[in-house]
């Protein structure tokens, strides 16, 4: 787990308490601040969620690619040259 998603949470948390306690004594100042830290810790734990999830698909894709080499390797090799070929005739009219 990332650690922007614990410390996102941990912020919107102490947001929402700030709201609570300006909401009670009447301060508008302290209630904007509460808000803001709360919209701040989401933000920051969205931040997390999105670093996880990344982490997550490129180790999944880490794995594909290797295990894809590892049995295929001539097809990997021939995709590969194919791509290469692609990508060298873009710049030119066939």
């Amino acid at each position: 787990m990332d650690e922007n998603r614990l410390e996102g949470a941990a912020r919107e948390i102490g947001g929402k308490a700030e709201e609570g306690v300006g909401r009670l004594a009447g301060n508008a100042r302290l209630q904007a601040e509460g808000a803001i830290s709360q919209a701040a810790g989401r933000a920051q734990n969205l931040y997390g969620q999105t670093a996880d999830t990344a982490r997550q698909t490129a180790t999944t894709l880490d794995s594909w690619f290797r295990n894809a080499v590892e049995e295929q390797p001539y097809a990997v090799a021939m995709a590969v040259l194919a791509a290469g070929w692609l990508l060298g005739r873009l710049h030119r009219p066939l």
